[in-house]
């Protein structure tokens, strides 16, 4: 381990069996499966714009960029240290040409967003990992970078529902993975905004409750909604299941509608 800029200590992790090396702090808010997992079920193609909101040190984006080859990935983060740990994540992979994650807020005017870059209504594809406490039902973490991470701190499921939504081109679709029991808030949230809305439970293991759903939905469209089979992610022995295993080391791609 090194130290950031700040003094911190940062570790040097792989992922995507190793293809990836990422740089992140040590302590407080670490990017893992969720990330991997969310790249994996943004629907994108050559050629497409793909906005990460929430990016952190850029793991999901580097997944989704190295699934889909000529794709343009931006992102938005809002902690200054995990910009310059994203920007050092992406050049060490080789994605400075297709990568760019800037230092902001999903709260700022449309105006502001422009001027960094990120127009409204111009990507096919938006994503994001959103925070996943309510901070009046939670106590905060003493790491003041997780609680940041993990606490809402001003923002809420609307906050980025509708961040997505002014970002996300007619037709575009807008993906997140979120705590399953936060479900109804953020199907709550999709009303009037999205159709066909797709939602996908990820279990533990068989028999267990889902931990974490994955939802995507798509502007303008008038598609009902729809509970796909989901993924359990790990076996009786306790590993990987083999599609688990594919996405998160081979980084495939998450068909929502594959049987399970």
């Amino acid at each position: 381990m090194s130290g950031t800029a700040t003094g911190e200590e940062i570790t040097d992790d792989g992922f995507l069996d190793g293809r990836l090396k990422v740089l992140q702090p040590a302590k407080g808010y670490r990017a893992g499966l969720d990330a991997v997992l969310l790249a994996a079920a943004v629907p994108a193609r050559a050629g497409e714009r793909v906005l990460e909101a929430g990016a952190g040190v850029g793991v999901a984006s580097l997944c989704l960029a190295s699934r889909v080859s000529g794709l343009e990935v931006a992102g938005i983060e809002l902690q200054p240290e995990l910009v310059r740990l994203a920007g050092e994540n992406i050049s060490r992979n080789g994605f400075g040409d297709r990568i760019s994650i800037v230092e902001g807020d999903i709260g700022h005017p449309v105006r502001d967003l422009s001027a960094m870059g990120l127009e409204p209504n111009a990507w096919h594809h938006v994503f994001a990992n959103p925070p996943f406490h309510d901070p009046a039902a939670s106590p905060a973490s003493p790491n003041a970078s997780k609680a940041q991470a993990h606490l809402t701190l001003g923002s809420d499921l609307d906050d980025w529902v509708r961040f997505a939504c002014v970002m996300a081109r007619p037709k575009g679709t807008v993906t997140f993975i979120h705590r399953a029991e936060a479900l109804g808030d953020l199907l709550a949230a999709m009303s009037g905004h999205l159709g066909g809305i797709e939602v996908f439970p990820l279990w533990p293991a068989a028999g267990k409750s889902a931990s974490r759903v994955i939802v995507r939905g798509q502007r303008g469209s008038r598609a009902p909604l729809a509970l796909r089979p989901g993924l359990v992610l790990h076996g009786r022995d306790g590993r990987f299941t083999d599609r688990a295993e594919a996405l998160l080391r081979r980084g495939e791609a998450l068909l929502l509608d594959q049987p399970a």
